[in-house]
């Protein structure tokens, strides 16, 4: 048996890496804590699979939202046709729905993959 150290450097990790998976999922600055902060020092399966899938999620997210808003904007403007905005809604709306079944999955610690893009993250960022 070993002897009890108190300055032992090395402790044993209690967590599965279900607290970075959730936190991962609000937005860019809970992705960047759960990496820096919890997933380098306690690598896990779960944790890299929940980064990979919320880093590409974050993205496509911003993209969309970003590219979608200038796009509806110019033609809202252009044609008067303000309609267009609830379209914007609709697609924002089926991101959250997304971003909730992820979240649900990274809470339940599964490495159940977001519709859509969960699989493609898996490949697209095999560095994490």
């Amino acid at each position: 048996m070993e002897p009890n150290n108190p300055y032992n450097q090395n402790p044993i990790p209690t967590d599965n890496g279900k607290t970075a998976s959730i936190v991962s999922y609000f937005w860019f600055i809970g992705w960047l804590i759960a990496y820096f902060a919890m997933y380098k020092d306690n690598k896990t399966d779960l944790s890299r699979y929940q980064l990979r899938q919320t880093l590409l999620f974050h993205i496509v997210v911003t993209v969309i939202s970003w590219g979608l808003s200038f796009l509806f904007g110019i033609i809202m403007v252009s044609t008067g046709f303000n309609a267009i905005f609830y379209i914007l809604n609709l697609v924002q709306l089926a991101l959250f729905i997304i971003w909730i079944i992820g979240l649900i999955g990274a809470i339940n610690g599964e490495k159940k993959p977001i519709p859509l893009i969960g699989e493609k993250a898996q490949t697209l960022f095999p560095s994490i």
